[in-house]
């Protein structure tokens, strides 16, 4: 988004501006609305249960200045969806929010354009700091501290080398490593050598802040790894 199309939407008089927030949790989008009426850029915040609803709704409000979005949406993951807003709303600013937390989440938000992920189990302000700070063209990404996986369920769900931030073949490497190869059967099943895999290896490491493997593991814990055009080879 440019920043003269984010003056322009944010120079809209205060009536005009508008929130929404896409939960399928009423419960939860309600408590969404309530806080962000505490703050003085909105006097209206809209609610909707389903991708479908929100595009209904923006296309008869108009671009609102925040989007707040569950992660998990409609029952699938939102990240198509927020490709799909996006290109009827490039100047909305988007926050993506979840009950899930592993730490992968964040990673395919921002992948798919979102400006910033918050956890739902973080506290009232800093929902509303996340919010502040999406609201002043910065972004906001909950941090590995902030996120557990260890201590909560998780939707199995799918990333792309591209949302990782590795290559293709990283990727090949990784998805051996996660099925618990070791560098020699993975060397030969990628007929490479094991030093080329111990060096994609400890790419991979340090692309997603993991110590070891085993942290590894626990970083993508319920991701499965998915085919795409990466960054390069």
């Amino acid at each position: 988004m440019s920043q003269t199309a984010y003056s322009a939407l944010f120079s809209q008089t205060t009536s005009q501006a508008y929130a929404l927030v896409i939960d399928d949790h009423p419960l939860v989008a309600h408590g969404a609305r309530h806080m962000l009426l505490q703050l003085p850029h909105f006097k209206r915040v809209l609610t909707a249960e389903s991708g479908n609803q929100a595009l209904t709704l923006m296309a008869s409000e108009g671009e609102p200045l925040l989007t707040v979005v569950d992660f998990w949406l409609d029952e699938d993951d939102a990240t198509r969806f927020i490709k799909d807003m996006l290109s009827l709303a490039p100047a909305t600013r988007i926050l993506m929010t979840s009950g899930d937390r592993h730490p992968a989440i964040a990673s395919k938000a921002r992948a798919a354009g979102a400006h910033g992920f918050v956890a739902k189990a973080r506290s009232t302000e800093d929902f509303l700091a996340a919010v502040q700070a999406l609201l002043s063209g910065g972004q906001w990404f909950d941090t590995p501290e902030h996120l557990h996986p260890a201590s909560v369920e998780t939707h199995p769900f799918r990333m792309t080398a591209r949302e990782l931030g590795i290559t293709t073949r990283q990727a090949q490497v990784l998805t051996l490593v996660l099925r618990g190869k070791p560098n020699r059967a993975i060397a030969q099943a990628l007929s490479l050598s094991e030093h080329t895999i111990k060096e994609h290896v400890t790419a991979v490491l340090q692309r997603l802040g993991a110590a070891n493997r085993v942290e590894l593991f626990t970083k993508l814990r319920g991701v499965e790894l998915s085919e795409d055009h990466a960054l390069d080879r």
